[in-house]
C-alpha cells in the first residue's frame, strides 16, 4: 500500500521514489508511523531533482522537528504539573488543615475511578490589571469535565480555593459555562463543587458578567438536567445565586458558609454582631432558612451522599427514572402495618416508619429531614424504580400543612414532576396550621404553591390516607380533584370538612354535643362516604399497600396527560 501510495504522488521522480523506497525497506526509517516523514523527505527530493541532497535535508529536519518537540513536550509537562497543583503545597496544607479536601481530592472520592476527563486545564484568566499579569496559574481556579457515577454520565465543576481563593473571574466562568453547555446537549447532569471567596475583585464587571452568564445557563438547565450543587467552603454574594437554582444543595457542617452579605457588613449596616457560622452555616441553611436540603458532617461523607442521591435521579428530562434489581418482592405484606395507627386519634405515629415497611428494602433518601418537619419528602424505590413520596409527619405538629411545609413539598413535587418520577402521597393532615403568625406571613398564598404544584403535576400520582383528611388540606394532598390516578384509604382513614367535636359545636351550638359527636363520627370518621363518591378508589388493608402501589405504577408507565397548551402557568410565588 506504502509503495502504492508514494509511486502515485512521485510518478514523475522515479529516481527519487526507489532511493525513499529502499532507504525506508531497509530499515533507515523504523517503523510505518514515519511514512509522513518519508513523504516530507521526498517532497524535498522532487523540489530539488537531487536524491542525495535532498535526504540530507529531510533527515535535518526531523533532527530540527524531535528537538523542538522534545522543547515541547517538557513545556507541556510543567504546565500540567502547575496546573495539577493549583495554589502550590502550602496552600494545599492549609486546606487540609481546614478539615477540607483538593478540588481535584473531591473529583476523584465523587466519580468512578479513572472515569474522569478534565476541559481546559491549560486556560488561564486574562486580567492585566493591579499585578495579575504576573499571577498566571493554569485552570485559573476551578477544575472541569466530565466523568461517571456508578457507570452513568455526569459534568462537573470543583472550585479550587487554592488558586485565588477559588474566586471567580471571566475565564473560570467560561469554563463552568461550557461543561453546563456540553451536559445540555447530552443530557447529563451537572454537579457543582463550590468553595469560592466570590467574585474576583481585580476582573470588575467581567467577574459579575461571568457571574451572570452561569445564572442564564442554571435556569435553560432547570426542568431539563437535574442540577445539583455541595458547598463545601464560603460562597459568599453574587456566588449563591446559582446553587438557589439548582435542584438541591447539600452542605459541609463547621466549613461551609453562604450568604449574600457576610458578618462585617452585617455589623455595619444593622450594628447586628453574627458569626459565620450562625449567619450562613449549614445548620442555619438547613434548620431556619430552608436554602440547603442537607448537611453532612465532612467532605467525604456529603461526597458519598451526593453519589447516593445521583443514583436515585434520571440523567435528563428525556429519559424515565433509572431502575435497579432488587429481591424484595412486590407481593411483601407487612402485617405490622396493620396495627401501626393508634386507636386513638390524638396519638401521634412516625409516618417515616409506615414509608420504610413499603418501598424497596425499607430504604427512604429523605430530602430537607431538619426543615419543616411536619412534612416529609424524599427518594425511594418500589420494584426498582425510583419514586418521590411525600407525607404528614403526625409526630410533628400532627402533621399540619404552614407555610414552610406548603414550599417545602411544593418545590419536591415540581421536581419530581420535571422529571418523570411518579409520586407516592402519604395523607394524615388535621388541617392548614391557624393563627396571626401564619396569615400575616401568607399562608395563603403559600399553601396555594402545593395545591398549584399537584394539579400540574402530570406524572403517576398515587396517594394514601392513613388517617386524617381535614379541610382544604384534603384537596391539597393530591386528592382525586387534583387528577390523583389512584387515591387509596386505609379503614383508619377520616376525610371530612374537619373533627368531629369542632363540627359538632358548630353544627349544633353546644346542644347535645356527646350525642351528636358520637353520630357525627360514626358517619363520617371513615372513609365509606368518599369511597361511595368515587373520591378514593379503594379502602385497602394497610399490609397490602406495597403490592397496591407497585401494581399501579406498572400500569401508570404508559399514562398521558394532556395539558392546555401555554407558555407557563403564574404560579403564586
Amino acid at each position: 500500500c506504502m509503495y502504492l501510495f508514494v509511486n502515485n504522488y512521485l510518478t514523475c521522480y522515479k529516481k527519487t521514489f526507489v532511493f525513499v523506497y529502499y532507504t525506508w525497506k531497509f530499515n533507515t526509517f523504523d517503523t510505518i508511523n514515519t511514512m509522513h516523514s518519508v513523504l516530507t523527505s521526498a517532497r524535498l527530493l522532487a523540489r530539488t531533482r537531487s536524491s542525495a541532497v535532498g535526504l540530507s535535508v529531510g533527515v535535518g529536519n526531523q533532527i530540527r522537528c524531535a528537538t523542538i518537540l522534545s522543547g515541547f513536550d517538557k513545556i507541556l509537562a510543567e504546565t500540567r504539573e502547575r496546573s495539577m497543583l493549583g495554589g502550590g503545597q502550602n496552600r494545599i496544607d492549609n486546606q487540609h488543615n481546614k478539615g477540607k479536601l483538593t478540588a481535584r481530592e473531591r473529583i476523584e472520592l465523587l466519580l468512578d475511578e479513572g472515569s474522569f476527563v478534565e476541559y481546559d486545564a491549560f486556560k488561564t484568566h486574562r486580567c492585566n490589571d493591579f499585578g495579575m499579569a504576573d499571577q498566571q496559574i493554569p485552570g485559573d481556579g476551578v477544575v472541569t469535565g466530565q466523568g461517571y457515577i456508578n457507570g452513568r454520565p455526569v459534568f462537573l465543576f470543583s472550585q479550587d480555593f487554592t488558586v485565588f481563593g477559588g474566586s471567580l473571574s471571566e475565564t473560570h466562568a467560561q469554563k463552568i459555562c461550557k461543561i453546563m453547555d456540553k451536559a445540555m446537549s447530552v443530557g447529563a447532569p451537572v454537579i457543582g463543587l463550590n468553595d469560592s471567596g466570590g467574585a474576583r475583585i481585580q476582573e470588575g464587571v467581567d467577574s459579575l458578567a461571568g457571574y451572570a452568564d452561569v445564572f442564564q445557563r442554571n435556569v435553560e438547565a432547570s426542568g431539563v438536567i437535574p442540577q445539583l450543587s455541595v458547598i463545601m467552603g464560603p460562597c459568599a454574594g453574587g456566588a449563591v445565586y446559582s446553587p438557589a437554582i439548582t435542584d438541591f444543595i447539600m452542605m459541609v457542617r463547621d466549613t461551609s458558609y453562604m450568604f449574600v452579605t457576610g458578618p462585617e457588613v452585617v455589623k455595619t449596616v444593622t450594628n447586628e454582631e453574627v458569626t459565620q457560622e450562625e449567619l450562613g452555616g449549614a445548620k442555619s441553611h438547613t434548620q431556619k432558612s430552608g436554602v440547603s436540603h442537607l448537611a453532612f458532617d465532612n467532605d467525604v461523607e456529603a461526597l458519598k451522599m451526593t453519589r447516593e442521591l445521583f443514583d436515585y435521579l434520571p440523567l435528563s428530562n428525556r429519559e424515565e427514572p433509572p431502575s435497579r434489581p432488587t429481591k424484595d418482592p412486590i407481593e411483601r405484606a407487612d402485617p405490622t402495618l396493620d396495627l401501626i395507627i393508634p386507636s386513638d386519634p390524638n396519638v401521634p405515629y412516625d409516618m417515616v416508619t409506615v414509608i420504610s415497611k413499603i418501598v424497596d428494602d425499607s430504604t427512604f433518601y429523605q430530602i430537607m429531614p431538619d426543615y419543616a418537619k411536619n412534612i416529609i419528602t424524599g427518594f425511594a424505590r418500589i420494584d426498582g424504580s425510583t419514586i418521590g413520596v411525600v407525607g404528614n409527619q403526625p409526630l410533628v405538629m400532627a402533621g399540619c400543612l404552614d407555610i414552610d411545609a406548603s414550599v417545602k413539598a411544593a418545590r419536591f413535587v415540581r421536581f419530581c414532576d420535571a422529571f418523570n418520577i411518579p409520586i407516592l402521597t402519604m395523607v394524615d393532615v388535621p388541617g392548614f396550621l391557624p393563627g396571626t403568625d401564619q396569615e400575616h406571613n401568607g399562608i395563603i398564598r403559600q399553601g396555594a404553591k402545593l395545591l398549584y404544584a399537584y394539579a400540574e403535576c402530570t406524572v403517576p400520582k398515587i396517594t394514601v390516607i392513613t388517617r386524617k383528611a381535614y379541610g382544604g388540606a384534603y384537596d391539597v394532598m393530591s386528592s382525586k380533584h387534583l387528577k390523583g390516578d389512584f387515591n387509596y384509604a386505609w379503614p383508619s382513614a377520616e376525610i371530612a370538612v374537619m373533627g368531629a367535636k369542632g363540627a359538632v359545636e358548630i353544627i349544633f351550638r353546644g346542644k347535645n354535643i356527646e350525642e351528636e359527636t358520637k353520630n357525627y363520627t360514626e358517619r363520617f370518621a371513615n372513609p365509606m362516604v368518599a369511597a361511595q363518591r368515587g373520591f378514593v378508589d379503594d379502602i385497602i388493608t394497610p399490609s397490602s399497600t406495597r403490592q397496591r402501589v407497585a401494581k399501579d405504577l406498572v400500569i401508570l408507565k404508559s399514562k398521558v396527560d394532556e395539558r392546555p397548551q401555554r407558555k407557563h402557568g403564574n404560579i403564586p410565588l
